[in-house]
């Protein structure tokens, strides 16, 4: 594998995290919005990752090029339903629905892909240091 394909593979990391990032900063950011229904209440959010396959590696396998995000899915998991018959969107009823974001989940989600941006970052420093030292041999 050539650095640039290094640099390739550790660009769509980047862009991938980059994504995990911003949907979890959009579960956090409506963990506690409140709707007056079912269909209105904000789901949590989750990017879905592939690889990018591309030919044949030397072993027989397929090579990994990259990684792709396939789609974000929203939770199947059931919303909470809080009673605050006060409460100006609560239904005929006095409940609230709330989104169902673990925060706790969506917080260790977020240093995760908080870690994986920064390992990507170091391998593409890493390639660009090796390609300026390859660059300097035929200098000499």
């Amino acid at each position: 594998m050539s650095l640039f394909s290094v640099m390739n593979v550790a660009g769509s990391a980047l862009a991938a995290q980059t994504l995990r990032l911003n949907t979890t900063a959009s579960n956090l950011a409506n963990a506690n919005s409140a709707s007056s229904s079912l269909d209105t209440t904000y789901r949590a959010r989750q990017p879905v990752f592939a690889p990018m396959l591309d030919g044949l590696s030397e072993g027989g396998d397929e090579a990994g090029v990259g990684v792709q995000v396939t789609g974000v899915i929203e939770s199947q998991a059931p919303l909470q339903r809080d009673y605050e018959p006060g409460n100006p969107l609560a239904d005929a009823e006095g409940y609230v629905f709330k989104p169902n974001v673990n925060v706790v989940e969506e917080m260790a989600n977020m240093i995760s892909a908080s870690r994986s941006y920064q390992t990507n970052v170091e391998i593409m420093d890493a390639s660009k240091q090796m390609l300026t030292r390859t660059l300097a041999l035929g200098q000499q």
